[in-house]
């Protein structure tokens, strides 16, 4: 919550350009230590009161009177040899003191915003990368894993990294590839495949209580990713519990494209979106239907309800960012990074998605990086298996003129602003969305930081429930009920962001139910419940495509 969301919101276009272009890119300095020189020259005095500090901090360790240490959730230093061991708690510490130290001067020298976001991923990365506990020769985790398995624990992390290094995204693996399977262990909520298009498939799914409410709900996952991460393991799946609770639920299931399909942008996922609707109304004889979107699905949802709002019960929108920057930054690319971007994928037919799963990790690399570096190569261990990130590493491909619609809308914040951006042939008023809309955001979210969605919330024009989540990105869409961890804060998106969180109610555990009750609401009362197809076919086909 201490981040500005104008530092963060604009990620998003150099996200894709990122992925397009390669994320190596970003760790090429190029002129900006000469520019960082420059503005630390005309300021002598901070940095010699910086350099001051930092031989005091040192003399300290030295001398074993220092009181640094990590934060208490930082766990890279959980092992004890770091606070017992004289040596490495001295390492450790001189590690956190330049650590502070080289980012002082970087917030001292005030760099321009496309310079300052650059300088912190590049110094962000450095500082995590040299961590001690990264140093297979410092590591106590290494050293025991040797000691322990006879020195087969290098020969384990040895294969591992040349494994990983072999093929995109050239990252640790967060998850063996056969921790699970889909249909299996995974997307397993019964029912049937009802439509199949080019595009995309809708699964009804099968009720499960006596009585069903009227109006259906349409999930729409991202189209850079696998829609199973609404149907995760049983107890983890949000399709599960809505249909527990006599919600009609379908499913879009995106095919995963490849050259043959380069031309596939916003209108034609758009009208995949509107197609879906106008199946599940019919299926289910309703005259209206709810849309439940997510991330990317929930940019496309947003822009199919400004321009058939008629045809809508609710719409839900999960870490969704619809205005880039709320701030009032503009792009943190340049114009020249966006259009090579865009000729790289246009090129090459598509947008991989290792490479985009690849400049994730680096966003978060304590989390997704050095993590598993240690547990993979320096520990030699196997990644435990876990249902998210087996799904994460489940990447799927965007095609050439998507990746193109995309960073046009956020380069150019063409959503905020009135009949600039059209979907389908029709001007984009997001003030049209009167239909009541639930907006969900996770605090932790590094991808789309939860200001930056209440601000899109603060875009529609109807009555919004604004839910903020514990979690992160991806754990704050997984958020089954009876987690005594979780809580959430809620209410009406009304004034600023600040002002929203002072008067937001917090709940114990999760939105899920919190949704649901919303969602029955506004779905037309209640029906006897269809009968079920015994020939269900669900995933589907689709969602195997690789």
């Amino acid at each position: 919550m201490t981040e500005d969301p104008a530092e963060t919101a604009a990620y998003l276009d150099l996200l894709l350009s990122d992925a397009a272009l390669g994320v190596l890119r970003r760790f090429l300095p190029g002129s900006l230590p000469a520019r960082l020189g420059l503005r630390l020259a005309r300021q002598p005095r901070t940095v010699a009161r910086r350099t001051a500090t930092l031989a005091g901090d040192l003399s300290r360790v030295a001398a074993g009177r220092s009181a640094l240490a990590p934060d208490r959730r930082d766990r890279r230093f959980a092992d004890p040899a770091w606070t017992q061991n004289p040596v490495l708690h001295r390492i450790m510490q001189a590690y956190l003191a330049g650590g502070s130290f080289a980012t002082s001067l970087l917030t001292d020298a005030a760099l321009e915003n496309q310079d300052a976001e650059r300088a912190r991923f590049l110094l962000g990365n450095v500082i995590d990368a040299l961590a001690p506990s990264n140093n297979p020769l410092l590591s106590p985790l290494a050293w025991k894993a040797l000691i322990d398995t006879g020195g087969l624990s290098a020969v384990r992390g040895l294969r591992a990294l040349v494994s990983d290094l072999a093929t995109p995204p050239r990252i640790p693996s967060m998850v063996a590839p056969d921790a699970f399977e889909v249909g299996l262990d995974l997307a397993v909520t019964p029912g049937a495949v009802v439509r199949r298009t080019e595009i995309c498939e809708l699964i009804r799914y099968a009720p499960a209580t006596p009585e069903v409410h009227r109006f259906p709900v349409v999930i729409v996952p991202p189209m850079i990713n696998k829609f199973y991460i609404t149907d995760l393991a049983p107890g983890r799946s949000m399709i599960e519990y809505l249909v527990s609770q006599g919600h009609q639920v379908f499913a879009i299931s995106w095919r995963n494209p490849d050259r043959r399909h380069r031309d596939w942008g916003l209108d034609a996922y758009g009208q995949a979106v509107v197609s879906a609707l106008v199946a599940a109304r019919g299926i289910c004889a309703a005259e209206l239907a709810s849309i439940c979107a997510l991330c990317s699905g929930g940019i496309v949802s947003a822009m199919v309800a400004a321009v058939r709002p008629a045809e809508l019960a609710s719409l839900f929108l999960g870490v969704t960012v619809l205005d880039p920057s709320p701030g009032g930054v503009s792009s943190l690319a340049s114009q020249r990074t966006l259009e090579l971007a865009v000729a790289a994928s246009r090129a090459r037919g598509y947008l991989d998605g290792a490479a985009l799963a690849e400049v994730f990790a680096w966003l978060r690399p304590n989390d997704l990086i050095w993590n598993y570096w240690v547990n993979n190569y320096l520990q030699g261990r196997t990644p435990p298996p876990f249902d998210i990130l087996y799904w994460n590493a489940d990447t799927t491909r965007m095609p050439a003129v998507l990746h193109r619609d995309f960073i046009q809308l956020f380069a150019s914040g063409s959503l905020v602003k009135p009949g600039t951006a059209t979907m389908l042939g029709s001007p984009v008023d997001l003030a049209s969305v009167v239909t009541d809309a639930y907006v969900v955001a996770g605090i932790a979210d590094h991808l789309c930081p939860w200001q930056s969605c209440y601000g899109s919330a603060r875009l529609l024009g109807g009555d919004v429930r604004f839910a903020l989540s514990t979690s992160g990105h991806i754990a704050s869409m997984v958020n089954p009920p009876g987690n005594p961890k979780a809580r959430f804060q809620v209410a009406p998106a009304r004034g600023s962001a600040d002002e929203w969180l002072s008067s937001a109610e917090t709940i114990a555990d999760s939105w899920w139910p919190d949704y649901s009750a919303w969602l029955a609401e506004r779905s037309g009362g209640s029906r006897p419940a269809p009968r079920a197809d015994p020939r269900g076919d669900a995933p589907g086909r689709y969602v195997l495509d690789r």
